[in-house]
């Protein structure tokens, strides 16, 4: 039932004009998605611009490949693989990290306790273990950590021993409202109009994909690839993500002191933070998944490492 799933581009304007686009430059979609910022990005090349995109979900691979443009090409891989572009290559770097809303709407992808499907979460579903499979076998030492690291969930505990009970009386979880009923169970109070799986699910999803770990790499694989002058625009949507991208913003965006050699020329920065920028009132009205979004923005300084 292809199609039925929309998606709208988070900060779409302000992520391309803070790109500062030169028409002939070289720049990487990290994060193709449904290619909103990639096609509005091409829109703005000249005949000598490209534009490299990454995306290891097979369907963002397909809606790629429905770009019919010599500029574009699409890599079926996730963006920890940014190091293999060449040196100094690129003119800007875009990162829209999270996940779409069609992998959200989709019951089949199971992602959501919204809709009843397979407990997968697989971003590149043709590889990998499927949340359901790691469940079926982790210790509740293993669970209480990822749910408490990557979900910052207080009840981490409470929820890990539930999961065990369930598996020991009735078998392994498989569903997306099987999970969500056993989290419910385990998770008396929430914020008001947050349903008690949230945090479980976001911890999940991260973990099974890796995707603090990948960003990090990416990040480190940015200061190689961006030529002197490019940008490297960054949009997260939940505060692990924005830490990680502040803070290494803010740890290349300052000189380093030998302190072994006191008299030694400071290492030079390596980044210059140019600030953050949240969704206008009108976008959140509009796309309410936008609420949480965060983007942002440094310039590659000196020369390439």
């Amino acid at each position: 039932m292809k199609g039925i799933w929309t998606h709208r581009t988070v900060l779409l304007n302000e992520a391309i004009e803070s790109l500062q686009i030169n028409p002939d430059g070289h720049y990487i979609d990290a994060t193709f998605g449904r290619g909103g910022h990639s096609r509005l990005l091409l829109s703005q090349l000249s005949p000598l611009g490209r534009l490299t995109a990454f995306d290891k979900d097979t369907e963002a691979i397909a809606e790629a490949q429905t770009i019919a443009d010599a500029r574009f090409s699409i890599r079926h891989q996730g963006f920890m693989y940014l190091g293999e572009m060449p040196a100094a290559s690129a003119a800007g770097i875009l990162m829209d990290l999270g996940i779409s809303s069609p992998q959200i709407d989709n019951p089949a992808r199971g992602f959501s306790f919204r809709g009843d499907g397979p407990l997968d979460m697989r971003m590149d579903t043709t590889r990998g273990q499927s949340v359901a499979e790691w469940l079926a076998d982790a210790s509740i030492e293993a669970m209480t950590e990822v749910i408490r690291d990557y979900g910052e969930e207080r009840f981490a505990g409470l929820v890990a021993r539930a999961i065990d009970r369930r598996r020991q009386e009735r078998g392994p979880i498989q569903t997306t409202a099987e999970l969500a009923e056993v989290v419910a169970s385990a998770v008396k109070t929430r914020e008001p109009g947050k349903d008690p799986a949230t945090r479980t699910f976001q911890a999940l999803r991260i973990f099974i994909n890796a995707e603090l770990e990948e960003l990090q790499q990416a990040l480190a694989a940015s200061l190689k690839v961006l030529a002197p002058g490019g940008r490297l625009v960054v949009i997260s949507f939940h505060s692990l993500e924005d830490r990680i991208v502040k803070q290494f913003i803010a740890t290349h965006s300052r000189e380093v002191f030998d302190r072994r050699a006191p008299f030694a020329a400071p290492k030079v920065m390596q980044l210059k933070a140019l600030g953050r920028t949240k969704p206008s009132e009108e976008e959140v009205e509009g796309n309410p998944r936008s609420r949480s979004a965060v983007m942002r923005v440094a310039e590659r300084t000196g020369e390439a490492v």
